[in-house]
């Protein structure tokens, strides 16, 4: 199966039942394509879209391709599931709507059954699990913490509103702070934000971005080709900050333990991680 990139900033959605559209999408740039299954599909198209899928995956893709599958407590999910899990093409499952940990444990076991060729770690398929409701936000941690083959959380904001029933959008920060907390809790990456759903609105989206970060957030879902270079702007490090995380590391080389900069500034081993972080992203490796 294939892996997806470290550091990934970009994940572009794609309908499964629209194969041109997928082309497309697998040369935009974005760093991982994930082909939905679900909400993007309508019922009359549903076994068309995994087909079409099943077939793309059947060899390695030019970037990581993620399937979205159907809702995990429902048939169309066992089919997909036998589709896609197993295919060479395959860098990760999206599983949507999960609001417990019990369900991701039932998703590692059955894809690790399935797998052909299972990874050296005995594992099936990545799997990210999409908390799109009050209960799943509640048990993020758990849900986070389930099973080795769990590698990253997000939120779907979308139901998630309707859920809570939240008009104004910082009505979701709490949530999204409790998620990011739950990722890093459980030793996950930072979750990437939730999609931007009006794809003219680039002035929103880039200060929606700017917010994300500041949350703990790290990349975002996409759902046109065109929202992909604001949200990679946002999330990249900026030139002050390399700066400051080079003199960082400079200084961590020079001397051990805590010390303050020459301009005053208090570091400890705490900042030179952060300031490491900073250099990974930016290099995207």
């Amino acid at each position: 199966m294939t892996a997806t990139a470290p550091f990934p900033l970009t994940w572009l959605y794609a309908p499964g039942d629209r194969p041109h559209v997928v082309a497309k999408a697998l040369v935009s740039g974005a760093d991982v394509v994930v082909i939905d299954l679900e909400d993007a599909v309508a019922p009359d198209r549903k076994e068309y879209a995994r087909a079409a899928t099943a077939e793309l995956l059947t060899e390695p893709p030019p970037v990581p391709v993620h399937v979205r599958v159907n809702a995990l407590d429902a048939p169309l999910a066992t089919a997909d599931l036998e589709a896609v899990a197993a295919l060479p093409g395959l860098a990760g499952l999206r599983l949507p709507k999960v609001t417990s940990a019990e369900q991701v444990v039932r998703i590692a076991e059955r894809t690790e059954a399935e797998a052909d060729t299972p990874p050296a770690d005995g594992g099936g398929p990545p799997l990210y699990a999409l908390l799109e409701t009050a209960l799943a936000i509640e048990h993020a941690y758990a849900i986070a913490s389930a099973h080795a083959s769990l590698r990253g959380i997000s939120i779907g904001e979308a139901d998630l509103r309707a859920d809570l029933g939240v008009r104004d959008d910082a009505g979701l920060d709490w949530s999204r702070a409790r998620v990011v907390v739950a990722a890093r809790a459980a030793g996950l990456p930072p979750p990437a934000q939730s999609v931007h759903p009006d794809i003219r609105d680039l002035e929103g989206l880039a200060a929606s971005c700017a917010h994300g970060r500041t949350l703990g957030f790290r990349g975002r879902a996409a759902i046109h080709p065109r929202q992909l270079p604001i949200i990679e702007r946002a999330y990249l490090p900026t030139d002050r900050e390399l700066e400051e995380a080079e003199t960082i590391i400079k200084a961590a080389t020079t001397q051990q333990g805590a010390q303050a900069l020459p301009d005053g500034r208090f570091i400890d081993a705490a900042v030179v991680a952060a300031a490491r972080r900073t250099l990974a992203l930016a290099r995207r490796c």
